[in-house]
């Protein structure tokens, strides 16, 4: 190897670890050039630090589930780059997180700590895998779904496999099970995925938000000068229609435009009444 070569190895590992140069010309050394192997030497001795790629922004990225038994996880895992979302190394380390994450029920602190098929952990499986493809990537959020209480329903939009794509909403509905219109457990999450609600009724939203909205609605109102009495009750007409928009049951069936998620759910409740108990809706880098 040119002394060229050497020197541009170096600082590729400086950037990856933030070790000093003499550090990384030894870790270079004992791994014969190896930068993967080079970052695993120094994390071995003690003195790698924080990447610095850590402090960029990861906003792309994969959502991924699994199914067994009737219950669900869901996992996001970010990227800095869609370029990276699809690199073969990425998708494969997604996959097997995403099979932990059913087995740690959603738990990412047990997940860190989890041993992968290569016997290494997660946690430094991660750093590895940085190191190689020089961007950073966090193992940003899950969630478990139990097989109680209800049945599982999924929806996966932008599929780029079977159970992985950008959007994945799951919802747990009491009452429909194989035998009473399983099709529209389905249907709820893809609506879930289209207008993203924020809770399941009004009551679950937090109070935080809706004072903030609040707030905003009747700033906008004031700038306009009406009378104080006269904003009061634009602003209240407005917070009614933001919680309905919000809600799950209040909002507009995306399959039919005169009904509402609660009038489906009444209609589809016949022999037995169903109930939605819970759902979570993970798209790719929302809020980042």
């Amino acid at each position: 190897m040119s002394d060229k070569d050497i020197l541009s190895n170096i600082k590729k590992l400086r950037e990856m670890t933030g070790v000093g140069f003499k550090d990384c010309k030894i870790a270079l050394d004992e791994a014969g050039g190896d930068l993967e192997k080079s970052v695993e030497f120094l994390r071995k001795k003690g003195i790698a630090k924080a990447s610095k790629k850590m402090s960029r922004t990861a906003s792309e990225g994969l959502v991924l589930f699994k199914e067994n038994n009737g219950e669900v996880s869901i996992i996001e895992i970010n990227s800095e780059t869609d370029f990276v979302a699809k690199n073969e190394n990425f998708i494969n380390f997604c996959k097997e997180l995403s099979e932990i994450n059913f087995l740690v029920k959603g738990d990412l602190t047990k997940l860190d700590s989890h041993k992968m098929k290569n016997g290494e952990i997660v946690k430094d499986n991660l750093i590895n895998l940085i190191a190689k493809i020089g961007e950073k990537i966090t193992i940003r959020r899950g969630k478990f779904f139990d097989n109680s209480n209800g049945s599982n329903f999924f929806y996966v939009h932008s599929a780029i496999e079977k159970n992985i794509g950008k959007i994945i909403s799951i919802v747990k509905v009491d009452g429909l099970d194989k035998n009473n219109n399983q099709d529209l457990g389905t249907k709820i999450a893809m609506h879930i995925t289209a207008l993203n609600p924020l809770a399941i009724d009004e009551r679950g939203i937090e109070k935080s938000i809706i004072n903030k909205e609040l707030e905003i609605i009747k700033a906008e109102i004031t700038n306009t000068g009406k009378p104080q009495d006269i904003a009061e009750k634009i602003s209240k007409g407005k917070i009614k229609k933001f919680l309905d928009e919000n809600s799950l049951l209040n909002q507009i069936w995306i399959l039919d435009p005169n009904k509402k998620v609660s009038d489906i759910i009444k209609e589809n409740s016949s022999k037995k009444e169903i109930k939605i108990i819970d759902f979570i809706r993970y798209k790719v880098g929302e809020g980042i």
